[in-house]
């Protein structure tokens, strides 16, 4: 998910935490608990992706696509990162370490916040078609959610909606909510978000909001009411992606009776259940077959900023097999690329093809000392192999 989405959850979460622990004897203690739990959820809940520093180990683009989502985006490698992130705070903030020396609740509270943060991290991360190898080194395959689109404007709205009620300032209280308002208006402008959805999330945050207001200034009903919708939207998605990918795959098998369905990638429309892009591979004895377009499960007119044209191409496994056994750099490429193309001199993943700044996955095959520092990630398309 984008940083913004991260942090929007990491604060939510965070507000829920501190006003779900018993308050603070003093008023002062109180706020400081209050801002200590906001902040520090929300850098969990961004922390891993302190791997971005890490991609200039190897040269563009494997120094991106091994280590971004990398070691700091699995399980083993949360525990070692949220003690650094528990020291950082306990180290630069005197009033937190004050507070934490004296009060149960805050320490409670500081470690659900930090371990919530970063399990969200991964869960979301999980939840589109980029991937996450949470249990590395025990397990190095990658998982897919395929089912959240990697900018999901229904999270802002149900848990913004209520964190900006929540705020203790009203002008800060009227930007958030038009800062929210405005993010829509442009994304439905554009045409990345569909108007009936627009008005589905504008209800969405209107219902939150009233929960949140009647809650009181303590109350927490519109945070959980935020975080049911945002289980239940996961669930609908969830259910509509294996829905789409069932129907994809029937339409594959009867066009290519041959050749096998090896995967179909799919990604989310935002906020728009009925409307997904997908991206196939089918197979033979001699070539395979990558295969994008758009679905649709219901009669929606789905948002023409994200719609793709269909198109199918092919390439000859022998010549893959030949270039992962020859090529060190191919072979690491191979340990991310879900959708492999190869085509002109370079090999990029099929799944970014569309994007507005060309394919961030491209690699250049061609004579180059073999890199180190790969990591073990199991290979996407070892099937292929």
């Amino acid at each position: 998910m984008d940083n913004i989405t991260h942090s929007i959850i990491g604060f939510g979460v965070g507000e829920l935490v501190h006003r779900s622990l018993p308050a603070e004897p003093e008023p002062l203690a109180q706020r400081a608990r209050h801002r200590l739990l906001l902040v520090a959820c929300a850098l969990a809940s961004n922390f891993p992706d302190l791997d971005l520093f890490l991609t200039k180990l190897l040269p563009a683009p494997l120094g991106y696509l091994l280590h971004h989502r990398g070691h700091t985006h699995t399980a083993l490698w949360a525990l070692p990162q949220a003690l650094l992130l528990a020291g950082l705070l306990w180290l630069l903030w005197p009033a937190a370490r004050a507070l934490l020396r004296t009060s149960a609740a805050a320490r409670l509270g500081l470690a659900l916040s930090i371990v919530l943060g970063f399990a969200l991290h991964l869960a979301m991360d999980y939840t589109n078609s980029y991937g996450v190898h949470p249990w590395y080194p025990f397990d190095g395959r990658w998982l897919y959610g395929d089912m959240v689109f990697i900018i999901e404007p229904l999270f802002w709205v149900a848990i913004g909606v209520p964190m900006a009620l929540i705020m203790r300032w009203r002008m800060l209280r009227l930007a958030g909510l038009a800062l929210l308002f405005a993010a829509l208006v442009f994304f439905a402008a554009r045409g990345y978000l569909a108007w009936p959805s627009f008005a589905a999330l504008l209800l969405i945050g209107l219902v939150c909001g009233a929960a949140q207001w009647r809650a009181g200034p303590q109350g927490r009903g519109g945070l959980l009411l935020a975080l049911g919708v945002s289980i239940a939207f996961l669930g609908v998605q969830n259910v509509a992606a294996q829905a789409a990918r069932i129907q994809i795959t029937a339409i594959l098998q009867t066009l290519h009776p041959t050749e096998r369905v090896l995967d179909v990638a799919m990604t989310a429309f935002p906020s728009q259940p009925a409307c997904w892009s997908y991206v196939s591979i089918q197979a033979d004895d001699k070539q395979y077959r990558l295969q994008r377009g758009v679905t649709r499960l219901a009669d929606v007119t789905c948002p023409a900023g994200l719609s793709v044209e269909q198109q199918t191409l092919t390439g000859s496994l022998q010549q893959l097999r030949a270039l992962k056994a020859s090529d060190c750099q191919v072979d690491a490429w191979l340990r991310f690329g879900r959708m492999p193309l190869l085509k002109d001199g370079a090999l990029s993943d099929y799944r970014f093809a569309s994007t507005p700044n060309g394919n961030f996955t491209t690699l250049r095959v061609a004579p180059a000392p073999c890199p180190a520092n790969i990591p073990a990630w199991s290979y996407p398309r070892a099937d292929l192999f």
